[in-house]
């Protein structure tokens, strides 16, 4: 298994060594969970539990696998886990290279003194105490405007940049668990922020913020993977996802409860949207269809679209039930979010959802948004183009030409005059969404120093 180890981490195993028996107390939460997330939890996590033994978790370690207890609290030698990781050929872990006597001490020592879970109630186990330090631009992957245009906010690494409407200055950073964010979404009210995103084939995370406090309110652990496609209720009491999983998963925002899950999609699920009333929500997978479901329930009711293209990016008119979605060969087709119906029907036109299509892109769509008066349609593709079109008849009224990488993220501010954009390239363009004209650019993430010399 591939290891990485961070310095802070080395540092405190060095120091295990030279205090020996005088060493200070244990965490797992900061010291033991590290190793296992380094070595062991490739093999050993929810759907894939070598042994039936889920490391993911203290409560998880704690409950064992077949052969039984993992450990003894208060007895290392009397532990399988030591037994496992010790020795001239140890059989954990079975791929890559065997711990080293001092990453096998921090074991010892912390089930020498009693196991203890330490991990921060609601708090992720790798949540960031500081800021990460940048020495180079991150791609974006998700950006969002504040329903009033106040606030800019952008995924970078580990983190959420705040910057103020005007993408002039850094307002505040929002540092949590997960390494990737992938979507970002405002409450209607712009009171909360939820960030979707996780660690890849470890876990999905979703982050409830206050925006006003720019405090976490809640951190939902789902699934064994990163979720994309964060979508808000109307009234903000529940937050959607889409998840590698092939799942369309719903939960609340008070509690982080899960409230619905779909599994009728057989390929990722890359989006969500509710409807107007909340009680409907659509979903943009892999799998080419664009899914209407029960949100009470979980039910399927229909597929809102006939099944032709990769659908990677979905955006709701906030005026209206209707969903754009964009694909992989550079279409954009609205639809109505109602039952598509006449399964059999051969072509668009006899589909009862069907609205129309907008003028094609030159590449992938992974990018889609709505103006919020319902008037325009933004769409960036990986050609390092995106394009406003009028969502009344589909035409193109602008190009914005934003760098030679993929565009990855898009958002109109509160008025629909400028568009944001975001990308491989990992800075941000403003535009004027009438003209095309690019009015601002700027790397949302403070770079160190020396390369910002640089």
């Amino acid at each position: 298994m591939k290891r990485a180890l961070c310095i802070s981490l080395v540092v405190i195993i060095g120091g295990f060594r030279a205090m020996g028996a005088d060493a200070p107390e244990v965490s797992f939460h900061r010291d033991v969970f590290p190793l296992l997330r380094a070595n062991c939890i490739a093999c050993h996590k929810p759907g894939k539990a070598k042994g039936q033994l889920d490391l993911t978790s203290h409560a998880a370690l704690m409950k064992g696998g077949k052969e039984g207890a993992a450990l003894q609290p208060g007895k290392p030698h009397e532990s399988r886990l030591i037994e496992d990781i010790s020795g001239d050929v140890p059989a954990m872990p079975d791929e890559g290279e065997p711990l080293t006597a001092d990453e096998v001490a921090v074991f010892e020592k912390w089930i020498a003194q009693g196991a203890a879970d330490d991990t921060p109630a609601g708090i992720p186990l790798r949540a960031l105490a500081v800021p990460p330090v940048y020495h180079g631009a991150p791609a974006i992957a998700a950006l969002a405007w504040s329903p009033d245009g106040s606030l800019l906010a952008v995924g970078g690494f580990h983190e959420v940049l705040l910057h103020d409407g005007s993408g002039s200055q850094l307002v505040a950073r929002l540092p949590g668990s997960s390494p990737r964010i992938e979507s970002i979404a405002f409450s209607a009210d712009g009171k909360l922020l939820a960030v979707a995103g996780g660690a890849a084939s470890e876990y999905g995370e979703i982050q409830i913020w206050d925006v006003a406090t720019r405090k976490i309110l809640r951190s939902i652990i789902t699934t064994t993977d990163t979720v994309y496609g964060v979508s808000f209720s109307p009234d903000a009491s529940k937050v959607a996802v889409g998840c590698a999983d092939k799942t369309v998963r719903a939960f609340s925002v008070v509690d982080g409860a899960e409230l619905m899950k779909c599994d009728n999609h057989i390929d990722w699920v890359f989006a969500t949207a509710f409807s107007g009333d909340g009680t409907r929500l659509v979903s943009a997978s892999r799998d080419r269809a664009v899914k209407l479901i029960d949100v009470a329930s979980g039910r399927l009711i229909d597929d809102v679209n006939r099944p032709r293209d990769v659908a990677l990016s979905l955006a709701r008119n906030p005026r209206a039930d209707e969903v754009a979605y964009g694909d992989d060969k550079g279409g954009v087709r609205i639809y109505r979010m109602e039952p598509r119906g006449g399964r059999l029907a051969e072509g668009d036109d006899k589909e009862n959802s069907y609205v129309r299509e907008c003028d094609r892109l030159p590449g992938a769509v992974p990018a889609l948004a709505w103006s919020w008066d319902g008037s325009l349609i933004a769409a960036g593709c990986t050609s390092g183009e995106a394009r406003v079109f009028n969502a009344v008849d589909g035409k193109r009224t602008s190009t914005l030409k934003a760098g030679d990488g993929a565009i990855f993220s898009i958002a109109f501010d509160a008025k629909g005059e400028r568009v944001a954009t975001g990308g491989y390239d990992g800075e941000v363009r403003l535009f004027e969404a009438k003209t095309g004209k690019l009015l601002h650019a700027f790397i949302p993430v403070p770079l160190s120093p020396k390369t910002a010399a640089q």
